[in-house]
């Protein structure tokens, strides 16, 4: 299993005080009838609001067996009946979408990965043309109350010349005044999706 380079993943409740998930979700685009790829649900916190913007299927992935039974319960606590937990090592075998299926995939707090520009590689593969990347990942600033080492920390500028690197165009950065201690950003895997 190709587990990413830890960060210290803190205990849920803890985890929730750094974030305003819904407000995140939706300034990144992710909306309407489409579905979504999850890479790294974690706790399920952004799974949630993305399920109650979105009409189709969230396909919310983590390798930790726990996560995906601390994001099933908390769809099923919502009320949302659109989100799909699959336990799923997508660094060693991707995501498990058929190419060009879904039309947005997120990739939250976690393009500190080994090898950012094959799991971007990745979530292209996995969207229809014009289909949109949501990303936010801690500032690359000390002073932030936890998140990766400095040192594996991947600024916004590095994230998306990573994504170009990748095919992906630059939609726009997001200011996350929701999250202050991230940034946001948005791409889109060029080209028009066929009627």
């Amino acid at each position: 299993m190709a587990k990413i380079r830890e960060s210290g993943m803190p205990d849920e409740a803890y985890w929730e005080t750094f974030f305003n998930p819904g407000c995140i979700v939706g300034k990144l685009d992710c909306n309407g009838p489409i579905d979504v790829v999850e890479f790294g649900c974690g706790y399920g916190l952004f799974t949630i609001p993305a399920a109650e913007l979105v009409s189709g299927t969230i396909y919310a992935l983590d390798i930790d067996p726990a996560m995906i039974v601390a994001t099933g319960e908390r769809a099923l606590a919502a009320g949302v009946r659109n989100v799909a937990a699959e336990e799923r090592d997508f660094i060693a075998d991707g995501c498990g979408r058929p190419d060009g299926s879904v039309g947005y995939a997120m990739l939250f707090n976690i393009l500190h990965v080994e090898d950012p520009v094959a799991l971007l590689r990745e979530a292209y593969r996995a969207l229809v043309p014009g289909g949109r990347l949501g990303a936010i990942h801690w500032k690359h600033d000390p002073a932030t109350p936890r998140g990766p080492a400095l040192a594996i920390r991947p600024p916004l500028d590095q994230c998306r010349r990573w994504a170009e690197e990748a095919g992906f165009e630059f939609v726009r950065g997001e200011d996350l005044c929701c999250c202050s201690w991230h940034w946001g950003m948005v791409l889109q895997r060029p080209g028009i999706t066929p009627l």
